[in-house]
């Protein structure tokens, strides 16, 4: 995800803005296959998750829909861990299979090699800190991977989890079976006061962002482009076969070492081959946010991953200077009746359809191509305008700039929440400063990639 700003007027906002007001796209696609028939194996990327584990195997226990198999993968944790999700799975009948690793080796190999070694239609990831809060979010994921050939990947929205969410689950019948009767005490109810206060203070920056991204800017995507830059690889389904074919490309490049955050090289990889990441508005799933010291380096992750992965697909963020090749062969086709003649051939009557293959994306770009390239300019060309005017000592338009972006974004984040807009509205100022503490920050991201680029020559980006 990106994070600071979260608001300047650009291309991006106006996408953004236009995205709020018209909604989601409403046409139905001709699905490819029955969704229904698909097999979906849940794999479940854990390190030192003996508080969760429990929580987010329940919550999968409540889907309406199914997994052959759950897939947990110790990834050389050494605590409970696998202890009590074995338990849990043999007081719930869960088809559960445990991989323990001697040695952490990161997320990016586990979705690589489960994508190998089994044959699922659908390889569903979930963090195990994250909890699936909507009993159909892994069918409407699978559902909406079905409705085209050209849909790689599908999540809904996360948000922060919250003690409340945690006591639900207490109490469904897959945790009390799992107890058996016996007392239970959530490790998490025990924590220092200082730490509740601390996540409070992460939970309620991360809800600001999250609804901002999730609910204004890939509404926005979602609406022009019919996908967003990356999914949200805390709760995400891909088409299994896609993501295979990815690695197999990509790791006699690599290796293991894709970006500093998976999710984001493989949302920008995907977009490259002319699939489409899609999010849907209507399902959640909770997950366990850091306290806020940690943040700074989660930031860090995911705005250099970002980066990381414009150099890796330069192609794809250059598009926006390839549009006028793209709409002069639309013209072509039009006037020759050959747009006509292909979308009379095609089977499947597939909504944002694009050629397959790098080699179109190198020759003619993408249209989210302008998202990524504008997002990219935004990163660096923000903080760089701000530092610019303090070093100029202009502090009238420093102070307007400042207060025409914080207004703006709080505007947005009230009209994106729903049923508690005195509430979002609050926080939105009530975080201000930690958003623009964090933006600083960024600014120590841009250097180290720069550094990495024309000083060490680092390629070793991993998670």
């Amino acid at each position: 995800m990106a994070t600071a700003p979260w608001f300047v007027i650009s291309p991006n906002t106006v996408i953004s803005l236009i995205g709020l007001i018209r909604g989601p796209d409403k046409t139905e696609p001709t699905p490819i296959e029955d969704w229904r028939t698909a097999v979906v194996d849940v794999v479940i990327p854990a390190f030192r998750e003996q508080d969760n584990i429990a929580y987010t195997l329940s919550s999968l226990m409540t889907q309406s829909m199914q997994p052959r198999q759950v897939i947990l993968v110790d990834d050389g944790g050494k605590d409970a861990t696998v202890a009590r999700a074995r338990e849990f799975a043999q007081a719930n009948g869960m088809n559960l299979t445990v991989i323990e690793r001697a040695s952490s080796i990161g997320k990016t190999p586990t979705i690589k090699r489960q994508a190998r070694e089994f044959d699922s239609d659908v390889e569903f990831i979930l963090d195990g800190d994250t909890f699936l809060e909507s009993p159909d979010y892994i069918a409407r994921c699978v559902q909406e991977l079905y409705q085209g050939i050209g849909i790689a990947s599908a999540c809904g929205t996360i948000l922060p989890m919250r003690m409340r969410d945690r006591s639900e689950i207490e109490f469904s019948p897959p945790f009390r079976k799992y107890l058996a009767g016996r007392p239970y005490e959530d490790p998490f109810n025990e924590k220092s006061s200082l730490h509740h206060i601390w996540w409070w203070i992460t939970n309620t920056y991360r809800d600001c962002l999250y609804k901002f991204l999730q609910r204004f800017v890939y509404l926005g995507q979602m609406v022009f482009f019919g996908g967003i830059t990356n999914p949200v690889g805390c709760a995400v389904a891909y088409r299994r076969k896609y993501i295979k074919d990815l690695f197999d490309r990509y790791e006699p490049l690599f290796g293991d070492d894709l970006t500093n955050s998976e999710d984001i090289f493989i949302g920008f990889a995907l977009n490259n081959e002319g699939y489409r990441n899609i999010q849907l508005q209507d399902i959640q799933a909770r997950s366990e946010e850091p306290q806020v010291q940690k943040l700074p380096r989660q930031v860090y992750l995911w705005s250099s991953s970002f980066l990381q992965s414009c150099y890796y697909f330069d192609a794809l963020m250059r598009s926006p200077f390839k549009s006028p090749k793209r709409l002069w062969q639309r013209l072509k086709q039009k006037n020759s009746g050959e747009a006509k003649r292909i979308e009379e051939l095609r089977k499947i009557k597939e909504a944002y359809r694009q050629p397959f293959g790098d080699a179109y994306t190198q020759s003619s770009g993408r249209p989210i191509g302008w998202v990524i390239f504008m997002s990219a300019f935004e990163k660096i060309g923000f903080p760089t305008a701000i530092i610019i005017l303090v070093l100029l000592k202009m502090w009238e338009p420093l102070a307007v700039t400042i207060a025409a972006e914080v207004l703006l974004s709080t505007f947005v984040l009230t009209m994106v929440s729903k049923g508690e807009r005195l509430r979002g509205f609050c926080n939105a100022i009530l975080v201000t400063p930690l958003r623009y503490a964090l933006m600083a920050w960024d600014v120590v991201t841009i250097g180290r990639f720069a550094a990495d680029l024309w000083i060490t020559g680092n390629r070793k980006w991993r998670k």
